[in-house]
């Protein structure tokens, strides 16, 4: 696994400066926002509170929010563990749809399993799908030296491509006029959590992001991984193979796309279909980056750009702002944590 400089290096700035970086960039990206609102002639102030209500202003936006976040969560910290060992995984979309494959190739095949064991056949399916195709790629790097960042991503396509397939003609509901699969059973489907739209799911994001710590700074498998991110020569000067530790980092980061798309299909879409991401595996790469590869600074990140995209919503409901806005906000939000990081730096 090559190791290629990060301009948002974990190592690059003291701890004060790297704290301030990010809320820096975002006073950048906020005013460059606003110029993008005004000249779509909309008040960005009117703009701006629209699009908090829409994100914020009630249990059930809340929940939207929460639950858009959840599978760009689980994919960046995926993503954090590999970029803090200077692995390039640029396939987490490809692994998030081997994942959801499996695992709902699962539920279609074995339909009559009991719940508990349908849920953990489908989550270990998950795991599996992404594990398998992340390790193609570093299979590929290291016995027949692919650049892993060209092909982590050539394999997005495929597995993009492999689930359409499946969807669309060996699984295809033959009832339906749709190419897709036969809906899940309930058995098959992740149960709420105290009535309400949020999902178990939800909850094992969550218990992820403390989980992403302790395993990188506080256990000796995270030293490694960081050793290895900070310079190969040191690490192997205290017997620290980087090859095996990169390849752990991105097999680590593949599974927890898989398990992301696993859970994306056995709540939101309840079946295989040819569309069953919104971009999730890109999203996730943005996301720990402008997280600073930190779990916490991830989950803030990743809440943030999830109530970009329910707040876009509202703004086109209520103000006729085009929906496109969330991606031109999205882009701004990680170019002025590059901007804050080189003034900081400065």
């Amino acid at each position: 696994m090559t190791a290629d400089p990060s301009p948002l290096a974990p190592t690059s700035l003291s701890p004060r400066l790297k704290a301030l970086a990010p809320a820096l960039g975002v006073l950048i990206a906020l005013f460059l926002s606003s110029i993008v609102i005004a000249l779509s002639g909309v008040n960005p102030l009117e703009a701006y509170q629209t699009f908090m209500a829409g994100a914020f202003g009630g249990s059930r936006q809340i929940t939207e929010t929460l639950l858009k976040a959840t599978p760009i969560l689980i994919i960046a910290l995926g993503l954090t563990i590999a970029f803090q060992a200077r692995v390039w995984n640029i396939g987490a979309e490809g692994q998030y749809h081997i994942g959801a494959l499996l695992a709902g190739t699962v539920a279609l095949v074995q339909p009559d399993l009991p719940a508990p064991i349908m849920m953990l056949a489908m989550v270990l399916a998950g795991l599996g799908g992404g594990l398998l195709w992340s390790l193609i790629a570093g299979l590929l790097q290291l016995k027949r030296g692919v650049n892993l960042i060209i092909g982590t991503l050539m394999l997005n396509y495929i597995g993009i491509l492999l689930v359409q397939y499946v969807a669309r003609v060996p699984l295809r509901d033959p009832n339906g006029f749709l190419p897709e699969t036969a809906r899940f059973a309930a058995t098959a489907q992740l149960p709420r959590l105290f009535g309400t739209r949020l999902h178990i799911g939800v909850l094992l994001a969550l218990l992820l992001v403390p989980l992403t710590y302790l395993l990188l700074w506080r256990t000796p498998l995270g030293f490694r991984l960081r050793a290895v991110g900070n310079g190969p020569t040191v690490a192997r000067s205290v017997g620290i193979w980087p090859h095996r530790h990169r390849l752990i980092a991105l097999l680590i980061s593949g599974s927890l796309a898989g398990l992301a798309g696993m859970i994306e299909i056995s709540y939101t879409y309840l079946r295989l279909r040819p569309n069953i991401s919104d971009g999730y595996g890109f999203t996730g790469i943005l996301v720990a980056l402008l997280g600073q590869l930190s779990p916490i600074g991830t989950l803030i990140a990743a809440v943030l750009f999830s109530a970009l995209v329910v707040g876009a919503q509202a703004l086109n409901v209520t103000l006729q702002v085009p929906v496109a806005v969330a991606g031109v906000l999205q882009a701004l939000l990680v170019l002025g944590v590059l901007a804050g990081n080189a003034i900081a730096k400065r």
